[in-house]
């Protein structure tokens, strides 16, 4: 046999690129992408503003205002894979904030930690329930995620105004405020501690774990993961009950920073967590996604409007320019599955996923 046949046969034997493959290296490439353009806009503002937007504290409270958006924003990112969609986690966060208050008040009048973790335990365990919610009706009933979510928001937001009559609740125990919502460990915030320490768990759950691996695979092809064995609508009532615990989490760290249930506050929080998810590089198809990229693309809008403030900008242009960001993070998702898709073989995605799959059971 020549050199060129057998060359051209391991050739023929070695393994391609799947789909799948292509799609995540794509994903890689463009949370580095997103990474340039958020640098760029901070070299833009420093440019146009150089004392005031390079001064230390103004770092530190662009760090702060993304802290509790990130919580949100790992769930989401979980939802978004799977190929769904949450609406509600503004409001679930709003919800869990003021049952929270209200339970810390109904304790007593203290001021210690029992106090506190009481307070905790109820903004967790609503969160949750919201998601378990939200996850029944998308998996069980089979009612669309954006229908679902849609009337969570209204839901959770409308109970948490008849419950507060439309008035901000301020019970929180001083203990939480100085130690969570202004503590600080050299220097860094406790709230983006608090936001690594989660994103952190976040990465790892979603790219080292079988509950990562189904989440993704569940967001490929459902069928495909119904054939195997995966059991798809668990898989999906977990995935919206552990976005719901950290709506929950976001909604204790917002009690705590601004010292009230801000229910007015979280009308467009929905948005920018979308926005900033997609803009990180999660596909709105579901599949593929990033908790690092979602970091990023949170840090964009967060930084964009810090320097709008700075510069003077009226803050509704500050809206126009996340919608921007968002279509256009969409457009370029589209843009990259067809590209990846192009001319490639079946993706071997699943096979991989599968195989750990059986390994497991």
């Amino acid at each position: 046999m020549s050199n060129a046949t057998h060359t051209k046969d391991d050739m023929a034997a070695a393994p391609r690129a799947s789909i799948g493959e292509n799609l995540r290296r794509r994903v890689q490439a463009q949370a580095l992408q997103i990474v340039l353009v958020w640098l760029v806009i901070c070299a833009i503002f420093s440019t146009l503003a150089t004392t005031a937007f390079l001064d230390v504290n103004n770092f530190r409270n662009i760090a702060v205002s993304v802290a509790i958006l990130a919580v949100l924003g790992v769930g989401t990112t979980f939802i978004i894979v799977t190929g769904g969609i949450d609406l509600s986690m503004g409001s679930i966060l709003v919800f869990s904030g003021v049952v929270s208050s209200m339970a810390m008040e109904r304790v007593g009048d203290g001021e210690g930690w029992l106090v506190a973790l009481v307070g905790i335990l109820v903004a967790l365990a609503s969160g949750l329930m919201w998601g378990l919610i939200n996850g029944f009706f998308v998996a069980k009933a089979k009612v669309p995620p954006m229908i679902v979510t849609l009337g969570t928001f209204g839901a959770a937001l409308g109970l948490a105004q008849v419950l507060t009559d439309g008035i901000d609740r301020r019970a929180v125990p001083d203990v939480l405020v100085n130690s969570v919502g202004f503590g600080e460990v050299l220097g860094i915030p406790i709230l983006v501690i608090i936001a690594a320490v989660v994103v952190a768990i976040g990465i790892v759950l979603l790219r080292r774990t079988k509950f990562g691996l189904h989440t993704s695979a569940v967001g490929s092809n459902p069928e495909a993961c119904r054939r195997v064995g995966i059991k798809v609508d668990r898989q999906l009532i977990k995935v919206y009950a552990f976005a719901g615990l950290l709506a929950g989490m976001a909604g204790i760290l917002n009690l705590t920073f601004f010292r009230s249930t801000t229910i007015a506050g979280h009308s467009l929080t929905n948005l920018d967590v979308i926005a900033g998810v997609v803009i990180g590089g999660t596909s709105l198809f579901g599949g593929i996604g990033t908790v690092f990229g979602t970091v990023i693309g949170l840090l964009i809008p967060a930084t964009l409007r810090n320097g709008f403030v700075i510069l003077g900008v009226a803050p509704y242009w500050q809206q126009v320019v996340v919608g921007a960001f968002l279509i256009g993070a969409v457009y370029f998702d589209q843009v990259r599955r067809a590209s990846a898709t192009r001319g490639k073989p079946s993706s071997t995605f699943f096979s991989r996923i599968f195989t750990h799959h059986r390994k497991d059971i």
